[in-house]
């Protein structure tokens, strides 16, 4: 029997409903930020993701799902969600709008990784990216937007970790000093670290094996290596968030999973600290649309898991409503009635009705069962009077009424209720 390969799960209707609620809320603060709506093909050009995250990096190393088509083009199935639209925003002239550029996604990511609570090999991202602009106080608008989104959601309590993993001019002195530093453990490092060390040194900071962690905590700091357009930029963050009344804390470990971040980085956490409790995060990666092709832009985003959202959801205990049901149910007795149902059926859905009728030749109490599951408003019930006298039986379903209605009257009937 066939099923779905593993890290990837059917999104079946009851699930739907949280779905709907995520999304809803995501476009509704999008709105609020004058975000705008964006998609990019679900495969890209594989050099797209391999020259924005850079070797030593899990996506890069060990994650990206790459194929090539029959004009042997390597291709890769969308690893991520900001280099693609990095991408647009380059291809399709957008500098040319005035700035920022603010779009926002809700995208399917695929990386081969082993699948854990809200992370599968094929997982859904809602990102917002503000591209074109270097002001700190976008960085705040960014993390405000983020708490706000959250909050939407019902989902209350979390926290907000900050750093500043500084720019092109200030980063090299740091990661000498993390290569100096890691060098005197490089026996007690784990395997992929002692690759980091050599190709990729600032990712020894967001390894999460437990011995890694723990020389991590002792590192140097970013901070402490910051030039001083970088460090007034950050002190700039953390003033506005404090003016807006957003608390956080300063995580020195913090680099996030891509190296195409400068400056500030951020990530949101629960209160009820899990191994993979992460609820989103961003940064700066004011240099990527020039690693790209493009010219030198600022740009700063956001992104989350739909899944991980959900789980959090449940967890706080979020009531999300189910969908409407249907207006009324259509339940007949005999053939010449049954063509009278479709009939009918069809023209209320041509006024806007949502209406639903049984098939087959169930009895008239099995379909009132039926009606019954549906939860519907109302049932409307066709046999032979009706037939002769052209009107229809109409049931309140609450209160169990029936009042005999013309059928030239049935639309008002139901519209007026």
């Amino acid at each position: 029997m066939y099923k779905v390969p593993r890290g990837t799960f059917d999104i079946l209707p009851d699930e739907y409903n949280y779905w709907k609620y995520i999304t809803k809320h995501a476009e509704e603060v999008a709105e609020l930020y004058g975000y705008k709506p964006i998609e990019t093909p679900v495969f890209e050009d594989a050099l797209l993701f391999s020259h924005s995250a850079a070797n030593g990096t899990d996506i890069v190393d060990k994650e990206m799902y790459v194929f090539k088509d029959r004009g042997n083009q390597p291709l890769a199935l969308k690893a991520e969600g900001t280099a693609p639209v990095c991408r647009a925003y380059i291809e399709h002239g957008l500098f040319n709008l005035p700035q920022p550029v603010k779009l926002y996604y809700i995208t399917p990511v695929f990386r081969y990784e082993r699948p854990q609570a809200g992370r599968y090999r094929q997982h859904h991202q809602c990102g917002f990216e503000a591209i074109g602009d270097a002001d700190p106080l976008l960085d705040a608008e960014v993390i405000a937007l983020s708490k706000q989104f959250l909050r939407s959601l019902g989902i209350a309590e979390f926290t907000f970790q900050l750093n500043s993993i500084g720019c092109q001019r200030c980063r090299p002195d740091h990661i000498d000093a993390l290569v100096q530093y890691y060098s005197r453990f490089k026996d007690e490092i784990c395997s992929d670290c002692r690759i980091r060390l050599t190709q990729n040194p600032l990712r020894l900071l967001d390894c999460k094996q437990e011995r890694c962690q723990q020389l991590a905590y002792n590192a140097p700091k970013t901070i402490e290596f910051l030039c001083s357009e970088c460090a007034e930029h950050f002190q700039a963050v953390q003033h506005y968030l404090k003016e807006l009344g957003i608390s956080f804390y300063i995580k020195h470990r913090l680099v996030r999973g891509l190296d195409y971040y400068t400056k500030t980085v951020f990530e949101i956490e629960p209160y009820e600290e899990k191994s993979q409790s992460v609820l989103g995060g961003g940064g700066r990666y004011d240099n990527l649309i020039e690693h790209l092709g493009g010219k030198p832009t600022p740009g700063i985003g956001f992104a989350t898991g739909i899944e991980r959202l959900i789980l959090n959801v449940r967890r706080q205990g979020v009531q999300v409503l189910n969908p409407t049901p249907p207006t009324a149910f259509i339940a007949f007795m005999g053939q010449e009635a049954k063509m009278e149902a479709m009939k009918l059926a069809a023209s209320l859905r041509a006024e806007g009705i949502p209406v639903l009728t049984t098939l087959g030749a169930k009895s008239l109490k099995a379909q009132l069962r039926q009606s019954n599951s549906t939860q519907a408003k109302y049932t409307i019930i066709i046999g032979s009077q009706e037939l002769e006298t052209g009107t229809v039986l109409l049931r309140n379903m609450q209160n169990k009424e029936q009042t005999s209605v013309m059928k030239t009257d049935i639309v008002n009937r139901l519209l007026r209720n």
